[in-house]
């Protein structure tokens, strides 16, 4: 079943070099960003990934033609306050798919949790420490800069 991803594509664009069918979506309000999208697809040599243009909580056309899904991949969706938009489309895709799971990726940010919003649209969700992954290192799961800025992973 295809999988679903997001963004500069960079998670859809590793499954798809690891054999899975894949769609790359983004802000249809952003077509630079779909752009960056096959861009990428082409720099990487995959010529069957589609793009698809999404806006996070709008259930556009595009949305409802999407085929069944397995598995929905974000990297860093919830970076601005708009997070129940990006749960809408997800509560929407995993009731569409409910074999499907929601795997995120997001920096940890110190004033936003997004546990009341699970709790609101009845999500639970398994957090993954990246030490599972040995993704745990300050080079691959830090930064530098002040505050906290260390990257989480959950299953939705």
């Amino acid at each position: 079943l295809p999988q679903l991803g997001a963004g500069v594509s960079l998670p859809g664009v590793l499954a798809s070099r690891c054999g899975a069918k894949v769609i790359l979506s983004d802000n249809a309000d952003a077509p630079a960003c779909l752009e960056n999208c096959r861009r990428s697809c082409e720099a990487n040599g995959l010529h069957d990934v589609l793009t698809v243009p999404l806006t996070w909580g709008e259930v556009s056309p595009d949305l409802l033609q999407l085929p069944p899904l397995h598995l929905i991949l974000a990297s860093d969706v919830f970076y601005e306050p708009r997070f129940e938009d990006v749960l809408v489309t997800v509560v929407f895709l995993l009731r569409k798919n409910p074999s499907a799971q929601f795997w995120v990726t997001y920096q940890e940010r110190a004033d936003w949790s997004i546990e009341a919003l699970l709790h609101r649209w009845k999500l639970a969700c398994v957090d993954v420490d990246l030490e599972t992954f040995d993704a745990n290192t300050s080079e691959l799961a830090g930064s530098n800069l002040p505050g906290n800025h260390s990257i989480q992973m959950m299953i939705v």
